[in-house]
């Protein structure tokens, strides 16, 4: 199942930011500058003591990468199945389909603050690839599809909030965006070392292949 509760409740519980609440991550707001301990009633008492053993690591970074992405275990599981028998280094693999599903390209062209608002603009149906409407969060982008914010859709000020506050940031080496037209390109497969994420993926790898 989904995680529905607290967004923030899972950063502090791997113990650094996913980044899961848009422009709230930047700011001192944070619960996990403010709370960098587990939540719970036992939270600072058991980050001191506390030692893990190789199978809580690799469960760690798995639970830390699949709330990256919104994933239920299922989910993440299918596609970690699905890149297995791919050539190439399986960790790679799996940050790539994870990168290239629609949510997060919407996501990493700044059209929604989070992932989980982009899933939202998506299943309003407020996102086209190639022309065509898609609501289907999970749609695997290709290279050379273009993405755009439908044009009834681009007045709405939490895509021109999100637009705003990731003009800031740098952009990707595999992503071309035209803010003018509300739109973008995936220019090749995400390579590793062109994805912005702190994890061990190879982890993953190792927990799934026992």
């Amino acid at each position: 199942m989904r995680y529905l509760g607290p967004s923030c409740r899972q950063c502090r519980r791997e113990g650094t930011k996913l980044f899961l609440k848009g422009t709230k991550c930047f700011t001192e707001k944070c619960p996990v500058e403010r709370r960098p301990y587990a939540p719970g009633q036992h939270g600072q008492s058991t980050a001191r003591r506390r030692k893990s053993s190789e199978y809580a690591r690799q469960l760690r970074e798995k639970q830390k990468i699949k709330r990256i992405y919104g994933l239920s275990e299922r989910q993440f599981r299918n596609v970690f199945e699905r890149v297995n028998p791919m050539p190439g280094i399986t960790g790679h693999n799996l940050l790539a389909a994870l990168e290239s599903r629609l949510d997060n390209m919407v996501y990493r062209m700044g059209f929604a603050a989070s992932r989980k608002a982009a899933r939202q603009l998506i299943r309003h149906r407020h996102v086209e690839v190639n022309g065509h409407s898609v609501d289907v969060p999970s749609y695997l982008v290709r290279p050379g599809e273009e993405v755009r914010v439908r044009m009834k859709s681009r007045e709405q000020v939490s895509i021109l909030s999100a637009m705003e506050q990731s003009s800031r940031g740098a952009p990707l080496a595999w992503l071309a965006v035209d803010r003018e037209s509300f739109s973008g390109r995936m220019l090749e497969r995400p390579q590793r070392a062109s994805i912005p994420i702190a994890a061990q993926e190879q982890l993953v790898v190792e927990l799934y292949s026992k």
